[in-house]
């Protein structure tokens, strides 16, 4: 009899423990940090807060640092998911098998890079091989392509940026910026800097375009949301976010979630566009 009323006790016991397990799975705080590009840092800001509000128990931390930084913080199991306004490079997918780690790519929004201006700019559009003429050096004045006659300031994203890489690709063919361009190291510090001066040029993501910079049109196509998926666009590309493996979990959750319907949605309001029509 005593034998048989330790076993209840036991199992009354084991019960608890796995009861208490279970709930703190299901109902306790669950944390996800998410780290990398400032061009999906306005996404993953404005679906993190959403999320959290239908998952109060759930906390997301989101930095921006740039997509080289946030793949590393993946890489050195910094951050549950990274960033990227790029697709990762092969250098970097050796140094994760390195560390045992394993990138997965989830496509999460498409964005265009835009050419922006000061509004007091005369300038409307641009072609490709006018951008990279401005870019490289070889045309210096805004006159050259039917503007004031006043010396152009180059504005530059670092090295580091995923979308200093598209552009460096698409743009300039992968010739080397001119060495009197400032970088800078956000869209938003770029987008800033055009307003502060009347005779500059960057480009930035879709997210950040405002009433104090003006975008201009390149090869006679303005960047929207159906040139961008259409293809029209000639400055357009994929927004990423990098996972460690295929991923489980709370993480799998919010990425199901970006990518859905509702998901989608959200990446629309922030002037981006959906990866397919809604």
């Amino acid at each position: 009899m005593l034998k048989n009323l330790v076993t209840k006790n036991i199992m009354l016991i084991s019960l608890m423990i796995l009861s208490m397990t279970m709930t703190s799975s299901v109902f306790g705080d669950e944390e996800l940090i998410i780290n990398g590009s400032t061009t999906v840092l306005p996404i993953a800001q404005k679906v993190a807060e959403v999320y959290m509000k239908m998952y109060p128990e759930v906390s997301i931390s989101v930095s921006g640092t740039g997509s080289g930084d946030g793949i590393k913080a993946l890489i050195d199991g910094t951050t549950d998911i990274a960033n990227a306004s790029r697709f990762i490079k092969g250098s970097e997918i050796n140094k994760a098998i390195e560390n045992g780690v394993f990138p997965v790519a989830h496509r999460v929004a498409l964005d265009s890079i835009v050419p922006v201006i000061h509004p007091s700019n005369t300038v409307n559009d641009l072609t490709m091989g006018q951008l990279k003429d401005i870019y490289t050096g070889k045309i210096t004045n805004w006159k050259e392509v039917g503007g004031p006659d006043k010396e152009i300031v180059v504005i530059s994203r670092d090295t580091s940026s995923g979308t200093y890489e598209v552009w460096h690709s698409l743009v300039l063919e992968k010739e080397r910026v001119t060495n009197k361009a400032s970088l800078l190291a956000s869209n938003g510090a770029v987008a800033t800097a055009i307003a502060n001066n009347e005779h500059a040029v960057g480009y930035i993501g879709l997210g950040y375009l405002n009433k104090e910079v003006k975008m201009i049109d390149v090869n006679g196509v303005t960047p929207d949301a159906e040139t961008t998926r259409n293809g029209k666009y000639p400055i357009a590309r994929d927004l990423f976010m990098f996972t460690e493996g295929w991923p489980r979990g709370e993480i799998m959750n919010f990425i199901n979630f970006l990518v859905s319907p509702k998901g989608q949605k959200v990446v629309g309001e922030v002037k981006y566009v959906p990866i397919y029509s809604i």
